[in-house]
């Protein structure tokens, strides 16, 4: 897993495996980026959000989730993104989220979220 003793902000890129999706999360300068690449699910969506949480807590200005890479997401990846989605706008609304592929952003958009949610298009 991630060395938690080292300061985020200059804690080099680390990347996790977590079976069918890949987590990479670096820190440039003031943004963060959380890319998945692969499979969100129920399998991987804690350790998902516990790395949010723990960049969540730091002072970057600006939080991005790539999800260009993903290729599934459940219900339980959802619910990661409307929770990330909510702390974020009692916070400071630093998160922002790239666009996923057409079949998963179809699943957001069945949900009948994919509005609400902040996407740098």
């Amino acid at each position: 897993m991630t060395d938690r003793s080292i300061p985020s902000h200059s804690r080099p890129e680390h990347i996790i495996e977590l079976g069918q999706l890949t987590l990479r999360s670096q820190r440039e300068g003031d943004v963060h980026t959380i890319a998945l690449t692969g499979e969100m699910d129920l399998s991987n969506a804690a350790e998902v959000e516990r790395e949010l949480l723990h960049v969540e807590a730091t002072d970057a200005a600006t939080i991005v989730i790539d999800l260009a890479g993903l290729q599934f997401m459940d219900s339980t990846g959802i619910r990661l993104l409307v929770a990330a989605d909510a702390r974020s706008r009692t916070d400071s609304g630093r998160l922002r989220l790239t666009r996923p592929p057409e079949q998963v952003f179809r699943v957001l958009c069945i949900a009948g979220i994919e509005r609400l949610l902040p996407f740098d298009d």
